[in-house]
Formats: structure tokens, sequence, C-alpha cells
């Protein structure tokens, strides 16, 4: 099985800097509360870990 990350934005990214609306926006991110599952490789981590402060994350098994 593959293992996977479930992401949801739980803060604004309203006067954050353009890098990480960047960061969010390509995990796939748009609105508050919104979900997300993905793949857990290293990119995915890096971009996780840097809007770390903005998301929740958690490992899932598909």
């Amino acid at each position: 099985m593959e293992k996977k990350l479930k992401i949801t934005l739980k803060r604004s990214t309203v006067r954050r800097p353009w890098t990480q609306k960047q960061t969010v926006r390509a995990l796939g991110l748009h609105r508050l509360h919104e979900t997300r599952v993905i793949p857990d490789n290293p990119a995915t981590r890096g971009m996780v870990r840097c809007v770390s402060h903005l998301l929740e994350c958690e490992e899932v098994q598909e």
C-alpha cells in the first residue's frame, strides 16, 4: 500500500509571504478547511514542512 498525507488548510494565507501562498496553492489547497490527500514523498514533505504552521497533516494508508 502506498502511504499518503491528508493535509487540511487551517490558517489563512492572508498577510503571508508570496512564496508561502504559492506553496499552499501547489499543494492544491485554495480555501480554509479544504482537505487533500497527496502522495507521501520527499518533495511534498518539504512543501508541507515550509507551511506547516498553516496546515494540519496526518498520514493515511490507502
